[in-house]
């Protein structure tokens, strides 16, 4: 059975201070869910991770990072690698977010590359993935995914595959308050996974862990994980606020049950 998956994108919010306050508040209220099937991860701006790896280091909340360059050193100004990443105390990453294709120019190439980098760093990547608006209304969804997918685990073997996570983010539901149908987040899960069916083996598919991320909020997390294919979420607006995040947690818990 998959293990479910709630994560926080801070995104480029909290100051160290705000941070330490928002971990603190989360620690509080999940500690009770501690071992119940649940994985929980936060992902704050750089500038915070090592303060809020310390206020989590004593529960099962884990942290991840937003992005991460493929190279472990060298001169490379503004970046951050996966080696520096795992000694502020990360074990996962996000990778190929929306906003990073976007508005950083971040393309399949580039996510591949940091995919193996998070890898050999023996931290979990959190593939992104996912159609803009316009390419939904063409009827481009299923195309864009296997792009996504095909290209951004380009000569990752079943062994590594088996390591990271896929988030589904259709791009028209980030931020806009707009959320995919339960029915139509399961259609793109399903593609998904039959896909790595494809690319794989169906013991690769029935493993890999597929969560949902474009405006989720406890007013439908319960909906949306009750969907065969969903294995969690990736939690943007909501995850900045102590007890929205944490009732999406403690919803999504109730439904594994």
């Amino acid at each position: 059975m998959r293990k479910t998956i709630i994560a926080g994108n801070w995104k480029m919010y909290k100051t160290i201070k705000e941070a330490i306050e928002l971990a603190n508040g989360l620690k509080r209220e999940l500690f009770k869910l501690d071992n119940q099937g649940i994985d929980v991860v936060l992902c704050p701006a750089f500038t915070a991770l090592s303060e809020v790896s310390e206020v989590i280091s004593e529960s099962d909340i884990m942290l991840g990072a937003q992005d991460l360059y493929w190279q472990d050193e060298g001169a490379f100004t503004g970046e951050v690698s996966g080696k520096m990443l795992k000694d502020a105390g990360c074990s996962f990453v996000i990778i190929g977010h929306s906003e990073r294709r976007q508005f950083f120019g971040e393309t399949n190439e580039t996510v591949n590359k940091k995919i193996k980098a998070a890898l050999i760093n023996a931290l979990t990547p959190i593939l992104c993935v996912g159609e803009t608006l316009k390419e939904r209304e063409a009827g481009k969804t299923l195309d864009v995914l296997k792009d996504h997918v095909q290209n951004g685990l380009r000569e990752i073997g079943k062994e590594d595959v088996l390591k990271l996570v896929i988030a589904y983010e259709p791009v028209w539901a980030i931020g806009t308050g707009k959320t995919a149908t339960p029915a139509q987040a399961q259609e793109a899960h399903k593609y998904i996974r039959d896909l790595l069916v494809k690319l794989y083996d169906q013991e690769v598919a029935a493993q890999v862990r597929i969560q949902y991320g474009g405006s989720v909020k406890p007013e439908n997390i319960i909906e949306l994980m009750q969907q065969p294919d969903l294995d969690g979420a990736l939690v943007g607006g909501a995850s900045l606020q102590v007890e929205s995040f944490a009732d999406i947690v403690k919803k999504a818990a109730e439904v594994i049950k």
